[in-house]
């Protein structure tokens, strides 16, 4: 049997980001026994030219909702990108969870040939990627969503906090 869009992209998307959470609830207790302001966690980066963790984290909620609606052909959900605290980053996870749950499966399989047109970089350059519904799940998304939920894992074990690939791989189904 073939394995549909949904159960490419959704279940990915929930695994990852319910471990995303988890390992943010361990950066939080890591601040509380060092001391540090855990707002420090959140504008950490590996590098200076690099996302900072709160961002990373906003990437990787940005392309699991905009994959979901995306596919199913709905508007995606707008979330401002203002999250200053832990707590924050983590409620923006759960509403994003909860999104990418919410959309049927039919309507994310039925997305397969659809036209998926992304203007990417900065508004006075930008640059036009077209994809059907397949190949930007598997050649732009997944890539892209990984890359940002292992680099926000990344900063927080760069930083100290005692996170492994079990804490990163989280609950498999």
């Amino acid at each position: 049997m073939p394995v549909s869009l949904y159960d490419t992209s959704v279940p990915l998307f929930t695994q990852l980001l319910g471990s995303l959470s988890n390992v943010l609830d361990k950066g939080a207790a890591f601040a509380q026994t060092k001391k540090i302001d855990p707002t420090v966690l959140l504008q950490s980066r590996l590098a200076p030219d690099m996302f900072p963790l709160v961002r990373q984290i906003q990437v990787a909620s940005d392309s699991a909702k905009g994959c979901v609606a995306r596919l199913a052909g709905m508007e995606i959900p707008s979330y401002p990108d203002e999250e200053k605290t832990i707590d924050e980053a983590k409620a923006r996870i759960a509403k994003t969870i909860d999104f990418v749950k919410s959309v049927p499966a039919d309507a994310i399989n039925n997305g397969a040939d659809r036209e998926i047109v992304l203007q990417l970089g900065p508004p006075n350059n930008r640059t036009e990627m077209r994809f059907k519904g397949a190949a930007f799940v598997t050649r732009w998304v997944i890539p892209n969503f990984t890359f940002h939920c292992t680099t926000a894992y990344d900063i927080l074990r760069h930083n100290g906090v005692e996170i492994g690939k079990r804490d990163f791989l989280g609950q498999t189904q």
